[in-house]
């Protein structure tokens, strides 16, 4: 199911060697870069739900990791949910609602338009205000100015809606983008971890699947193993 290094295609770059398969995502193998380029970052895919509580415990738990190896990942979230276009607002049902759906807007548009430690400020800063609170308008633009996201200048309340209602066209389309990619990954689970192309492990009301373990320490030393792998002379 994962056979390759994968990162979604929309918060990666391509280098020499690279190539978007059909599933929108953008596939590298180790071989393919030398010592003319930067250090091979591991990918790292967090398949979540924004109000849902495992989501919201597996990225407490990465907020730790990334204090260690944020510089050695591409770090992004793909978001579960069914394509519904009965659905007014998002063509998209999400388990929590749609509350859930508008906060996988706010979360993608800053992934989309702001650099890794501010949109990941910004989700921390969601959670913090507690799961019932993510997807409200207010939540989202009160995060924004406290971790320094410009939501009117940045991108992201065009993307998003300036009023942070989470509607507006170009949010709509990254989710359902997101939906279909999650689909295409085989994520089923809240959260789910991937690294480096393979899932690691899946914390569905407890942990599960983790052979690796599943503390920060253990997702680190995961990370540095593949990124010792990729950037092997």
């Amino acid at each position: 199911m994962f056979s390759a290094l994968i990162a979604l295609s929309h918060f990666a770059c391509l280098a020499a060697g690279a190539y978007v398969s059909p599933g929108g995502l953008t596939v590298q193998h180790d071989e393919a870069f030398s010592g003319e380029f930067d250090d091979v970052k591991v990918p790292v895919v967090l398949g979540v739900m924004s109000r849902c509580p495992d989501a919201i415990l597996c990225e407490t738990v990465f907020d730790r990791v990334l204090e260690r190896v944020a510089d050695k990942i591409d770090l992004s979230l793909t978001f579960i949910g069914k394509l519904n276009a009965s659905e007014p607002d998002f063509g998209v049902t999400c388990k929590h609602g749609p509350e859930e759906c508008a906060g996988n807007v706010h979360e993608l548009c800053a992934i989309q338009y702001a650099p890794t430690q501010r949109w990941w400020s910004f989700v921390q800063c969601l959670n913090f205000q507690g799961r019932t609170e993510i997807g409200k308008p207010q939540t989202a633009l009160e995060c924004a100015k406290s971790t320094g996201l410009d939501w009117e200048n940045s991108g992201v309340g065009q993307c998003a809606g300036a009023d942070g209602s989470g509607k507006a066209e170009e949010g709509v389309q990254l989710l359902k983008q997101s939906v279909t990619i999650t689909q295409e990954l085989g994520i089923e689970k809240s959260c789910t971890v991937v690294i480096n192309g393979k899932p690691v492990c899946i914390h569905d009301e407890t942990w599960k699947e983790c052979d690796g373990g599943h503390t920060p320490k253990d997702f680190i030393r995961q990370i540095e193993e593949e990124y010792n792998k990729l950037n092997q002379s």
